[in-house]
Parts: C-alpha cells; structure tokens; sequence
C-alpha cells in the first residue's frame, strides 16, 4: 500500500478502517482554533458507498456493515432480503463467517441501486473474492460538493 500523505485525514467516524480524506479544508472555530468539518456527510458517504460496493475484492465485516446502515436496514431487515437468518448477518459483521458469494453480489448491487452507476452483476459477482489485504479509500475532500477518489 502507498504511504499516507501527511496532510491526510484518517477519517474512522464512517466505521471503516482505511479511508483518508485528503486535502480537507480547515476552518477557525470561535477561539480562532484551527478544526477540521466535514460537510456534506451525504455526499462523501454516497461516494464510500460506490467505491465499496465497486471494490474488486470481497466485502470485509466493516464495509458489509457500512453498506448495510447507508441502505438505512437493520440486520433483520438485510437478512430478510438475501433470504437469510437473522443472526447470519451479525455473524458477518462480526467477522466470524465470511459472507456468500451470491449475499454479498445482491449486497453490493443494493448499495448501487440509487447511484447513477450501471454495472452488470456478473462483475459484482467476480469481485466478491476473499482477499487478506486490507482496501484503502483516499478521497479528495478539497471540494466538499464534488468529493472523488484521490489520484
């Protein structure tokens, strides 16, 4: 993995382990205080939600319940979806079994229903393979009304 720029943000609020906001503005709070907002939540969110939904490995416990809590369900509701028990979908999140090929598939074309990305699900389907190397998100947060991957 490249090195993690200096001026970087490891933004862990969102719940995933490896996203960096680059760039991010820095305002003056009321005592003259340099701090950092993150504005427009929605959009940055929307983004993480694409770029994990569209990474080309399989989903780990943090991003299926990243995905899962920005399509607004609970557990329940997710496993009533993919037509699975209740406690399966706490059992991926937790980490203790590694979600099916054919759950996390539906999982991610869910996650993209509302995006304007068109992708077939034979190549959701490919990208729901296993990998033991963790996958890190650099965003450009320079503009908060437009925020994309970092270069």
């Amino acid at each position: 993995m490249s090195k993690i720029p200096q001026n970087a943000y490891h933004y862990t609020e969102c719940g995933l382990d490896d996203v960096f906001l680059l760039s991010l503005p820095v305002a003056k709070d009321r005592a003259g205080e340099s701090t950092l907002t993150i504005q427009n939540i929605n959009g940055l969110h929307s983004l993480l939600r694409c770029e994990v939904a569209l990474k080309g490995v399989g989903l780990n416990s943090k991003e299926i319940r990243f995905l899962r809590t920005g399509l607004g369900l609970s557990q329940t509701q997710l496993a009533k979806v993919l037509h699975k028990d209740g406690q399966t979908v706490g059992r991926w999140e937790r980490g203790e079994t590694l979600i099916d090929g054919a759950s996390e598939t539906l999982l991610r074309a869910l996650a993209l229903e509302d995006s304007s990305i068109v992708v077939r699900i034979s190549e959701l389907a490919s990208r729901a393979i296993q990998s033991p190397k963790p996958h890190r998100y650099d965003i450009d947060a320079s503009n908060p009304n437009n925020y994309r991957l970092a270069a």
